[in-house]
Formats: C-alpha cells, sequence, structure tokens
C-alpha cells in the first residue's frame, strides 16, 4: 500500500545530515513540526515549521523534559487512518495527521563514556523520543520512522526519487529497525544501573558491527559487536580472525592479573587455542619472551603473544623468526617496531586499556548463561592456609603465580612452575590424573628439571594419585583449592613425604 509523506515531525539530538532532508521536504511542500533547538536549526537552514507547543498548547516544561508527551501528538503518529472512530476523534480533538517521523535519542552512552557525573548521565536518559520512535514504529501501516541518521540517505532517496512515497513492506522495514534502536538503548542503560559489562546482542550501528572473514571454521559466518578501537590501536598486519579475537581475549584475561605494578618484574605470555603454553616474568621483556617461549616452543607456533612492557629492539630480533599471528604490548620503542613489521599479516596491537570485567555470557541451548569473571585467586585469609606459612618466598611466589596461570587453562587443568616461569601444562582433559601425566610429560619434552617446582591445580584432587606422581617426578609444592571429601589423602601423603600443600578454598574451572 503506497502512502504520500504529507507532514512530519523532526526532533533530533545530532543535526548532523539533517539539511539535505530539510530541503527535499521544502521541495516537496510537506509539513514540518518541530521544537526547541530542531526547530530553530530548520528555520535557519530555510525550512519553515509549525512549532509542537502550538499544536498542543503547552510550552515546554520542566527545563525541557516535557516536550511532545502529549496526546495531540501522540494521537497524530498512532491513529488508524482506516479506523472511522480514530478519524472522528482526530477531528474532535483537532488532532493532524504525522505521516514521518525523524527522531534520534539522547547520547546516553557517550554520556556515560564521559563523565562519571550522575546528574549529567541521568540526564541524558531521553523519555519522549523512545515513546515517540515507538508509537511511531507500532503504527507502521500509516507511519514511516526514521530513527538512526544512518537512516537519512535512504529517507532522501524515498523523498527526492520516490516522490514522497513509501510501500507497506518498506514502512514494516524501517519499524524493525526503529525497535532495534530503542532496544540498544534500553540494554545501555540497563547495564550502567546494574553495573554490567557485557555485549549488547542488539548494538548493530555501522560502527560497531564488524563484520569477519568467517567464523571460526571457513564454513562459519561470523562478526564482532563492540568497539574494539577502544582497547588496541592496529599498528600492523591483516584483519583480526574469529579465532584470533577469541586468543586475544583470554591473553588480555591473563596479562590483566599481571598488570605492570603489581609486580616490578616483566610478564610474557604465548596463548594458543584459549590456553597458556608459556608464561614467565623476568627483570626484563626479552628474558621473559625467552623463558616464555622455552615453556613449550612447539606450541607457540601460530600463537598470540603479550606483554606487559614496552617491546624494545632485541625482543623484536628474538620474535622476527617465530611465527605468531598477534602480539599485543602497551608499547613498542621506535627501532623494535620495523624488525616486527618486516612479515606484512603479523598483526601488531598497542594496547591502551584492559577491557573491564563485568559479566560473561554465552549462548546455550535456548538463552544465554551470565556469570561473573572469575577474578579471585588467593582467598583474603589465604595466608592461613593449611602450609603457607611454612613456604619460603621463593615458594611462595610461585604458588601464587602457578595458581593464576592454571585459571586461565582449560579444565582439568594442571599447571607447573618454578621461578615464575611454566614448565608444564595439562590442560582439557578429563581426568586430573591425566591433565597431571601431560603436565610433566610436557615438561620433560623440553628437558627442564622439575626438582623443587610448584604444581598448582584448577580444583581438587579426588585421591592422593596426583600428588604421588608429582612427587615421583620431583614436585615438592601444591596449591589447590581442596573440596574433596578425601582431601586427608593428599595431605597426609604430603605430611608424610615433606611437601607443601597449600589449600586455598577457591575452584577455577574453566569450559
Amino acid at each position: 500500500m503506497q502512502q504520500k509523506i504529507k507532514s512530519v515531525l523532526i526532533s533530533v539530538f545530532n543535526k548532523d545530515g539533517l539539511q539535505p532532508i530539510i530541503a527535499s521536504l521544502t521541495k516537496q511542500n510537506i509539513t514540518i513540526y518541530s521544537t526547541g533547538g530542531t526547530q530553530k536549526f530548520i528555520e535557519e537552514n530555510g525550512g519553515k515549521c509549525i512549532s509542537v507547543e502550538s499544536l498542543t498548547g503547552y510550552p515546554s516544561i520542566l527545563g525541557g523534559r516535557v516536550k511532545t508527551l502529549h496526546p495531540v501528538v501522540f494521537g497524530g503518529f498512532l491513529a488508524r487512518r482506516d479506523v472511522e472512530s480514530d478519524l472522528k476523534e482526530m477531528e474532535q480533538y483537532n488532532i493532524p495527521e504525522i505521516d514521518l517521523v525523524v527522531v534520534d535519542l539522547y547520547p546516553f552512552e557517550e554520556t556515560v563514556k564521559s563523565t562519571n557525573d550522575e546528574a549529567a548521565i541521568i540526564e541524558k536518559i531521553d523519555i519522549g523520543g523512545p515513546s515517540m520512535i515507538r508509537a511511531a514504529a507500532k503504527n507502521f501501516k500509516n507511519v514511516l520512522v526514521i530513527a538512526d541518521k544512518n537512516e537519512y540517505p535512504a529517507l532522501e532517496k524515498i523523498l527526492s526519487e520516490n516522490n514522497a512515497e513509501t510501500s507497506l513492506e518498506e514502512r514494516k522495514d524501517f519499524a524493525g529497525k526503529a525497535f532495534d534502536v530503542c532496544t540498544r538503548y534500553d540494554v545501555a542503560i540497563s547495564r550502567y544501573f546494574n553495573k554490567r559489562n557485557c555485549v549488547n546482542p542488539y548494538e548493530e550501528k555501522h560502527e560497531y558491527r564488524k563484520p569477519l572473514r568467517y567464523g571460526e571454521n571457513p564454513h562459519q559466518q561470523g562478526f564482532f559487536l563492540g568497539d574494539i578501537k577502544e582497547i588496541f590501536d592496529q599498528l600492523h598486519g591483516k584483519e583480526l580472525s574469529y579465532n584470533n579475537l577469541v586468543d586475544v581475549d583470554g591473553a588480555l584475561q591473563l596479562m590483566k592479573e599481571f598488570e605492570k605494578g603489581s609486580s616490578d618484574k616483566v610478564t610474557f605470555a604465548i596463548f594458543k587455542h584459549t590456553n597458556v603454553c608459556g608464561i614467565a616474568q623476568r627483570n626484563n621483556v626479552s628474558e621473559a619472551f625467552t623463558a616464555a617461549l622455552a615453556g613449550d616452543p612447539e606450541s607457540a607456533f601460530g600463537g598470540v603473544l603479550i606483554a606487559n612492557s614496552s617491546i624494545d629492539k632485541r625482543t623484536a630480533e628474538g620474535l622476527k623468526d617465530l611465527f605468531f599471528e598477534v602480539l599485543i604490548a602497551p608499547a613498542f620503542d621506535d627501532d623494535a617496531l620495523p624488525v616486527l613489521q618486516a612479515k606484512k599479516n603479523r598483526i601488531i596491537l598497542k594496547l591502551k586499556t584492559f577491557p573491564e570485567n563485568g559479566q560473561q555470557t554465552k549462548t546455550i541451548l535456548n538463552g544465554l548463561l551470565v556469570q561473573d569473571y572469575d577474578t579471585i585467586n588467593l582467598p583474603e585469609d589465604g595466608e592461613n592456609a593449611i602450609d603457607w606459612q611454612k613456604a619460603t618466598e621463593e615458594e611462595k611466589e610461585d604458588m601464587i603465580f602457578g595458581n593464576i596461570v592454571c585459571k586461565h587453562l582449560k579444565s582439568n587443568a594442571i599447571a607447573i612452575v618454578k621461578n615464575k616461569q611454566l614448565l608444564g601444562k595439562g590442560c582439557g582433559q578429563t581426568s586430573r590424573i591425566d591433565a597431571m601425566k601431560q603436565a610433566i610429560a610436557k615438561a620433560r619434552q623440553f628437558d627442564f628439571d622439575l626438582e623443587n617446582s610448584v604444581v598448582a591445580s584448577d580444583a581438587f584432587f579426588p585421591f592422593d594419585d596426583c600428588v604421588k606422581i608429582a612427587h615421583e617426578a620431583g614436585i615438592t609444592s601444591f596449591i589447590q583449592p581442596g573440596g574433596s571429601i578425601r582431601d586427608k589423602d593428599s595431605i597426609e601423603y604430603c605430611r608424610a613425604n615433606n611437601l607443601l600443600m597449600v589449600i586455598t578454598g577457591v575452584r577455577h574451572f574453566k569450559h
């Protein structure tokens, strides 16, 4: 059903791109209703307006909080043109038909990013805008609604090339987009009040929806929702892939635990398929890289690398012959970048900030699983844990280091560390004993001496078999959450063999 646009209500915060619309509306002799700053802008650009106040008989009140919320305005949006009683009431109450609604919303998200002033943020919660958009979209049978300035070119085409006529299908399509705008807005407000930091699944604005080459595999489509430029500056290389982004996120979650300032040491880590395959802390970035790579040089091939310190030329020279997908660091020395940029596809990311840890979501069945991030390592009373006081400072540091590393391995997980270096890991195993055997085998593969090393486990030891195997390999310290009905088996074995067993009470499953 074709319908001619004869009248429009315009009320927008952002005036960018509005001039051509005003010119086309004026050329078509379309009646324009507006208010406040929008009315002033239209008139300054050669358009003629009827003020909303002249329709309603009320001025803008409460500091501009109430301008358009009036039956005369909303009657013009919601009236059904094919319902006789609606038409009679419109005539009775002098309600004009409004065929086109052009409305945007106050910049709530931008305000949240730019200030902590709650009063300023609250004032940017739009009331009239979403109400007008929803009303017009509901009545798409009779009204065209434009709720995003990115749709202005399409509107201009309708006005100039289609003689200001729209089909029912067009109006319904724009209505769907308008409801998405409102949904995104409401989710952003909900996130602010509930202090959640999760991806808005309705965020499809052009600048936030980034198509990827493919998903996890070439036959799967994929895209990224979010503004990755808030986190990184990409200095070099090809576009990040789906799998790159997954590993980059894992690398950031790990390195956030070792932000510079939490230690005077430099941390370097290597990530592969969402697992840590090498990590070490040393006095400088070159030494940290060398030690991290030594932990598993085979798995490092094609990995994601991350450091919490600037990459210098010496480190870049050590990296240049290694095939890796991504390198992340807070800075790069001027003489290091040319060395790293020698290979055109190598992705170099300069970290600007770590993402905030609010809640993480996972699609499952016909819904979403939502949980807090795992941000706890040792509990506040960790120093009272069994055997903690018996440990040397070096053993304590390795236990803390190993516990963090193990937290970032897929369950069942075991990490073996010594001198703040990952020597071997077992991850993604269906039994803890297999994870322990895998970790020891990995360490031996690269000729590490396990004497006086530390084992970290993401969950309890159900029996004493794991500690026996580890002890036979030379391991002398263990850190684990405990919680098994047979904890005493492992504890008693450690007591009998003069081994350290620290029980934290905090499990770190990761699936």
